[in-house]
């Protein structure tokens, strides 16, 4: 009796790449995939557009000889989850390595936002704008507003008892400046500000 496709499920599962918070991209074989066989592997978004056919496939034991296309099936600390070709996401690890491993994050949080600036018609962010408008990682919105402020001399040369002082409304003004910005949580209890321009 035939194997069903299931039964001939191939899943490699090494990771080409450095770290977990690299972005990655899964790409398989798309003959397989139509044929009911997964294969393929992770392999890292930059350079994933140099990735041949004989990575994808290595370790299936599965030869390629009828094999056409790579495909990208699924990404992992990309900010857009989607499908994507190997030289989309190859596009992505280039912007990866523009920005660093320690920005990578707030510019995904920028792109997640929604309020970001895109390169041309693509999904691919500006790394200028995104320095331009990028206001750091703070505990709260309001922690960033408070050191605006502070920053600001808002309340330069009066004393603290002064009444512009004590009866400034903080949570009207904090409110209004949110309206300028972008804020996009950490998913740790912080937030990432933007500023809009």
């Amino acid at each position: 009796m035939p194997e069903s496709p299931l039964e001939r499920l191939v899943v490699t599962t090494e990771h080409y790449r450095t770290s977990t918070e690299e972005p990655s991209i899964w790409l398989g074989c798309l003959h397989h995939y139509n044929c009911g066989v997964l294969v393929g592997q992770w392999f890292s978004a930059v350079g994933a557009g140099e990735v041949t056919l004989a990575d994808v496939h290595a370790g299936s034991g599965l030869g390629y000889a009828e094999c056409e296309e790579i495909h990208g099936f699924d990404v992992d600390c990309i900010p857009v989850n989607r499908e994507m070709s190997a030289m989309e996401a190859a596009q992505w690890g280039e912007v990866f390595e523009e920005v660093g491993t320690g920005q990578w994050p707030a510019l995904c949080a920028w792109v997640r936002s929604g309020s970001y600036v895109a390169q041309g018609d693509t999904d691919l962010p500006c790394v200028g704008d995104f320095e331009e408008r990028y206001a750091g990682h703070w505990d709260s919105f309001a922690d960033y507003a408070y050191q605006l402020a502070e920053d600001l001399d808002m309340f330069d040369g009066l004393p603290e008892d002064h009444v512009a002082v004590r009866y400034f409304g903080w949570s009207s003004w904090i409110h209004d400046l949110k309206m300028d910005h972008s804020v996009e949580s950490d998913c740790h209890g912080g937030v990432y500000v933007f500023r809009s321009l």
